[in-house]
Protein backbone atom coordinates (compact mmCIF):
# COMPACT_ATOMS: atom_id res chain seq x y z
CA UNK A 1 0.00 0.00 0.00
CA UNK A 2 1.39 3.48 -0.81
CA UNK A 3 1.92 6.36 1.89
CA UNK A 4 -1.40 7.84 2.74
CA UNK A 5 -1.87 11.26 0.62
CA UNK A 6 -2.76 13.23 4.36
CA UNK A 7 0.74 11.61 5.81
CA UNK A 8 2.98 12.93 2.97
CA UNK A 9 1.14 16.30 3.21
CA UNK A 10 1.50 16.89 6.34
CA UNK A 11 3.35 19.37 6.78
CA UNK A 12 2.33 21.25 4.12
CA UNK A 13 -1.31 21.12 5.77
CA UNK A 14 -0.24 21.72 8.88
CA UNK A 15 2.01 25.05 7.27
CA UNK A 16 -1.15 26.29 5.77
CA UNK A 17 -3.54 25.75 8.73
CA UNK A 18 -0.99 27.42 11.22
CA UNK A 19 -0.59 30.55 8.64
CA UNK A 20 -4.58 30.57 8.60
CA UNK A 21 -4.81 30.27 12.24
CA UNK A 22 -2.09 33.50 12.61
CA UNK A 23 -4.25 35.15 10.47
CA UNK A 24 -7.67 34.85 11.56
CA UNK A 25 -6.67 35.64 15.09
CA UNK A 26 -4.44 38.34 14.08
CA UNK A 27 -1.22 37.32 15.74
CA UNK A 28 2.10 38.09 14.39
CA UNK A 29 3.85 34.93 14.21
CA UNK A 30 3.27 30.71 13.60
CA UNK A 31 5.51 30.72 16.93
CA UNK A 32 2.74 32.41 19.02
CA UNK A 33 0.07 30.87 16.83
CA UNK A 34 1.58 27.39 18.18
CA UNK A 35 1.07 28.20 21.62
CA UNK A 36 -2.28 29.31 20.81
CA UNK A 37 -3.20 26.30 18.98
CA UNK A 38 -2.33 24.04 21.42
CA UNK A 39 -4.17 25.43 24.40
CA UNK A 40 -7.03 25.55 22.63
CA UNK A 41 -6.14 21.77 21.78
CA UNK A 42 -5.67 20.78 24.94
CA UNK A 43 -8.58 22.83 26.72
CA UNK A 44 -10.95 20.39 24.92
CA UNK A 45 -9.21 17.34 25.76
CA UNK A 46 -9.47 17.70 29.27
CA UNK A 47 -13.28 17.15 29.20
CA UNK A 48 -13.03 13.95 27.18
CA UNK A 49 -12.60 10.47 28.45
CA UNK A 50 -10.10 9.12 27.24
CA UNK A 51 -12.27 6.92 24.35
CA UNK A 52 -13.81 10.45 23.53
CA UNK A 53 -10.77 11.80 22.58
CA UNK A 54 -9.78 9.42 20.43
CA UNK A 55 -12.69 9.44 18.65
CA UNK A 56 -12.23 13.30 17.93
CA UNK A 57 -7.90 12.78 17.11
CA UNK A 58 -9.01 10.64 14.87
CA UNK A 59 -11.00 13.00 12.45
CA UNK A 60 -7.85 15.17 13.10
CA UNK A 61 -5.34 16.35 10.25
CA UNK A 62 -2.03 14.43 11.31
CA UNK A 63 -0.13 17.09 12.68
CA UNK A 64 -2.75 18.44 14.87
CA UNK A 65 -3.49 14.63 15.52
CA UNK A 66 0.09 14.44 17.24
CA UNK A 67 -0.10 17.83 18.77
CA UNK A 68 -3.57 16.89 20.38
CA UNK A 69 -2.47 13.69 22.00
CA UNK A 70 0.83 14.58 23.13
CA UNK A 71 1.95 15.09 26.55
CA UNK A 72 -1.30 13.81 27.58
CA UNK A 73 -2.14 12.74 30.82
CA UNK A 74 -5.61 10.44 30.79
CA UNK A 75 -6.00 10.53 34.05
CA UNK A 76 -6.24 13.69 34.74
CA UNK A 77 -9.54 14.56 35.87
CA UNK A 78 -11.90 15.76 33.23
CA UNK A 79 -13.09 18.98 33.79
CA UNK A 80 -16.76 20.12 32.44
CA UNK A 81 -17.06 22.78 29.32
CA UNK A 82 -17.76 25.80 31.22
CA UNK A 83 -18.45 29.68 29.84
CA UNK A 84 -16.47 30.22 26.78
CA UNK A 85 -14.57 33.05 28.76
CA UNK A 86 -13.66 30.19 31.38
CA UNK A 87 -12.08 27.94 28.75
CA UNK A 88 -10.21 31.11 27.21
CA UNK A 89 -8.97 31.75 30.06
CA UNK A 90 -7.55 28.23 30.79
CA UNK A 91 -6.15 28.05 27.02
CA UNK A 92 -4.12 31.28 27.67
CA UNK A 93 -2.54 29.59 31.11
CA UNK A 94 -0.65 27.59 28.21
CA UNK A 95 3.04 29.26 28.57
CA UNK A 96 1.47 32.08 30.27
CA UNK A 97 4.65 34.31 29.80
CA UNK A 98 4.66 33.37 25.87
CA UNK A 99 0.94 32.95 25.43
CA UNK A 100 -0.38 35.39 22.88
CA UNK A 101 -4.25 33.97 22.32
CA UNK A 102 -6.87 36.66 22.24
CA UNK A 103 -9.89 36.09 23.60
CA UNK A 104 -11.05 35.02 20.06
CA UNK A 105 -8.51 32.23 20.38
CA UNK A 106 -11.07 28.87 20.28
CA UNK A 107 -13.51 30.70 18.09
CA UNK A 108 -10.32 31.46 15.65
CA UNK A 109 -8.64 28.09 15.80
CA UNK A 110 -11.90 26.45 15.07
CA UNK A 111 -12.25 28.60 11.84
CA UNK A 112 -8.78 27.78 11.17
CA UNK A 113 -9.48 23.87 11.33
CA UNK A 114 -12.76 24.19 9.42
CA UNK A 115 -10.95 25.57 6.75
CA UNK A 116 -8.53 22.71 6.70
CA UNK A 117 -10.54 19.54 7.19
CA UNK A 118 -12.90 17.93 6.11
CA UNK A 119 -15.82 19.76 8.21
CA UNK A 120 -18.54 16.94 7.84
CA UNK A 121 -16.35 14.81 9.34
CA UNK A 122 -15.65 17.05 12.19
CA UNK A 123 -19.35 17.32 12.85
CA UNK A 124 -20.02 14.36 12.71
CA UNK A 125 -17.42 13.39 15.64
CA UNK A 126 -18.56 16.16 17.81
CA UNK A 127 -22.16 14.99 17.52
CA UNK A 128 -21.30 12.00 19.77
CA UNK A 129 -19.42 13.59 21.88
CA UNK A 130 -20.59 15.13 25.32
CA UNK A 131 -23.21 18.34 25.52
CA UNK A 132 -20.13 21.18 24.90
CA UNK A 133 -18.40 20.09 22.49
CA UNK A 134 -19.54 21.06 19.43
CA UNK A 135 -20.20 24.56 20.39
CA UNK A 136 -16.32 24.57 21.76
CA UNK A 137 -15.31 24.10 17.91
CA UNK A 138 -18.23 26.69 16.82
CA UNK A 139 -16.45 29.03 14.55
CA UNK A 140 -19.29 31.28 14.18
Amino acid sequence: MPVPQEYKRASLDFDRFMVDARDISGLATTHQTYTMVQGVLQAFRRRLTPREAAQFANVLPPVLRAIFVADWNPDEPRRPFGDRAVLTREVQTLRPDHNFAPESSIRDVATALRKNMDGAALDRVLAQLPPGAADYWRAD
